[in-house]
């Protein structure tokens, strides 16, 4: 009932699961300034005690005392002070989010924000406007005819204040580093992997289905999705919890991150105790909404890193295109060592309750790559740079995802064949696909493109 009398802006943080409500309080601006401002009442208080209520300024020395005009003229002036350093502060971060939207991609937006750094100098400047206007305030009143914790406290305040204005110039400087930024979105997708909620996901996941509850059941009930939106979550042991309890067995017919319209399949169910699943209880473990999120999402990273290589092809910016086609495989390779594609999820008696679709190792080689060899055409240095990584790759990882490397690779060039390409391209580029065939083992498929390629040339 009190959830219902709160604005809908704070009441949907109370409906959501801890995963979610977590992800969406990291990509606000407010949350980490509010604690800051409330650290700033008591903060304010404490120092307004040590001059009116124990009135410290008597046992000090004469240099720590301030008369109570230049007190307030001192606050008075720090006010305006404080405050323009907030407006260019403000102004700062509207060219850096600006900068981000156009240059690079838009979805980088939400990590400049919810960046720790960001966070907190936005809490400062907020937390010392907020302290020097109580101050004011409250001094204006002349309690006491001479100050020393007050104007010692607001002149250091002041002091910290601009000391972290270049401290954000200086960090909102360096996060448009585009090295800096790839690395940023390696690490926040390799953050994913390394989750708890990831972890404990490995831990209910078999290679083998076993039994599937399947046997004499001959008809699957399938429920359709109840409106239009992205899938950013399911709450997988929730829904194993309730299908044990049921005893069925779950076929997801979506993926996180995926989008679905309002009645389309959203997951397919049979077993035992199939004809007396209450559908609703399992609809409110998967959440649908009208944004893709990262909570589970690991395709979305390595989306991200490609618009960024994309535009960078765009810009005539190679070396950036370069630099993000590896980091893209060094994701690529930290996916392929933790995660172990199976769509197998048990429960703890080790039965099957829910099947996922597959997000194997080909299908995030194409999320995290084959979108920017999409972009590339006829960009052969950025081919060359892809076969290269994929070389680095394929040494790397375990060979059962040799030949989908190779097929990948192999594929890359067929459009090259009938195209006029530079004697020094054609043979970089046959120099790393020669390096990438001797480790995948497919030194005879090398030979006929080398062939072909020749061919061309003559």
């Amino acid at each position: 009932m009190l959830v219902k009398l709160l604005p809908p802006s704070i009441s949907k943080y109370l409906q959501m699961s801890k995963p979610e409500r977590q992800y969406e309080l990291r990509l606000t601006l407010w949350r980490t300034p509010l604690l800051y401002i409330i650290a700033t009442f008591l903060f304010a208080a404490i120092t307004l005690y040590l001059d009116v209520g124990i009135g410290i300024a008597q046992y000090m020395p004469v240099f720590f005392k301030a008369e109570f005009e230049t007190t307030r003229l001192l606050i008075s002036s720090l006010i305006g002070g404080v405050l323009t350093l907030s407006a260019f502060t403000l102004n700062s971060l509207l060219v850096v989010l600006t900068t981000f939207s156009g240059q690079f991609s838009p979805r980088l937006l939400q990590n400049f924000v919810k960046d720790k750094h960001t966070q907190h100098i936005l809490g400062v400047f907020n937390g010392s406007f907020v302290y020097v206007l109580i101050m004011f305030l409250f001094i204006s009143s002349r309690p006491v005819d001479y100050f020393s914790a007050v104007p010692f406290v607001t002149v250091v305040i002041a002091f910290f204040t601009a000391i972290v204005f270049i401290y954000f110039i200086n960090h909102a400087t360096s996060w448009m580093q585009v090295h800096n930024i790839t690395d940023m979105m390696k690490d926040v997708s390799e953050g994913i992997i390394d989750s708890a909620f990831s972890q404990e996901l490995e831990e209910i996941r078999r290679d083998q289905p076993g039994d599937l509850l399947d046997k004499n059941n001959t008809q699957n009930k399938t429920v359709m999705s109840p409106k239009s939106g992205y899938i950013q979550l399911i709450l997988f042991k929730e829904l194993i919890k309730e299908a044990k309890k049921d005893n069925i067995v779950i076929e997801m017919e979506v993926r996180v991150g995926s989008f679905v319209l309002n009645g389309n399949k959203l997951f397919t169910y049979w077993g035992p105790g199939a004809d007396k699943v209450d559908e609703s209880k399992y609809i409110q473990f998967i959440r649908i909404g009208h944004k893709e999120t990262e909570i589970q999402d690991l395709k979305f990273g390595l989306n991200k890193l490609g618009e960024i290589a994309i535009k960078a092809m765009g810009n005539d910016d190679p070396k950036t295109a370069s630099n993000t086609i590896f980091q893209v495989t060094d994701l690529l390779l930290t996916l392929e060592e933790k995660m172990t594609f199976s769509p197998y999820l048990v429960d703890e008696n080790n039965q099957v309750r829910l099947i996922l679709e597959v997000d194997n190792f080909e299908y995030h080689l194409y999320q995290g790559i084959g979108v920017i060899r999409h972009y590339a055409q006829k960009n052969y240095p950025i081919i060359t740079d892809i076969i290269a990584a994929l070389t680095r790759l394929a040494g790397s990882v375990s060979e059962k995802h040799h030949d989908v490397i190779w097929e990948f690779a192999s594929n890359t060039l067929d459009h090259i064949y009938t195209e006029f390409i530079f004697d020094i391209d054609r043979k970089l580029l046959l120099r790393n696909l020669h390096k990438l065939a001797e480790i995948t083992g497919n030194i005879e498929h090398y030979k006929y493109i080398e062939q072909h390629f020749k061919g061309n040339a003559q």
